[in-house]
């Protein structure tokens, strides 16, 4: 196969394709010496930047809940689990999954609870006590402050 006709306009139009039915970023083709890289412009990225100034907004929000927070704690008895860092809660691996834990769930020390976005790199937090949900004091896909409290186990 020739080079002109590996790297023709047909070809990468059918990788193009390819990236798109596949959700691929990237995607390169080498031939001896030649190298083509395609990179997807996706609509993706600017909404998590867009993602992140409303998350910024709700930051300020959270302190009267965290006040609220640690008045409820104390009327609940039990283990406090809190967030190890700043970023986004997620109760579920992805929107089609169902949620790590729910209210009423027992839980093992290691259980993987939630995970945190920050950085655009997914977190797991693992359950530190043996025990049973009794609360979950955040919604999914909200903003989450350093040392928060995200829910409570008995």
């Amino acid at each position: 196969m020739n080079i002109e006709k590996l790297f023709s306009v047909e070809n990468i139009s059918v990788l193009a394709d390819v990236m798109e039915e596949k959700k691929l970023e990237e995607i390169t083709m080498e031939y001896d010496d030649a190298k083509l890289t395609l990179k997807a412009k996706r609509p993706c990225p600017p909404p998590p930047m867009g993602g992140m100034m409303p998350a910024m907004a709700p930051m300020a929000a959270p302190a009267p809940a965290q006040t609220a927070t640690p008045a409820a704690a104390p009327q609940v008895s039990g283990n406090v689990v809190k967030s190890p860092i700043v970023g986004t809660f997620y109760a579920a691996a992805s929107p089609e999954k169902p949620p790590f834990v729910t209210v009423g769930q027992q839980v093992k020390k290691g259980d993987v609870l939630m995970i945190i976005e920050s950085m655009k790199l997914m977190n797991e937090v693992q359950s530190e006590f043996d025990g049973t949900v009794a609360e979950i004091l955040v919604k999914n896909g909200e903003a989450v402050e350093f040392d928060q409290p995200i829910m409570i186990i008995k």
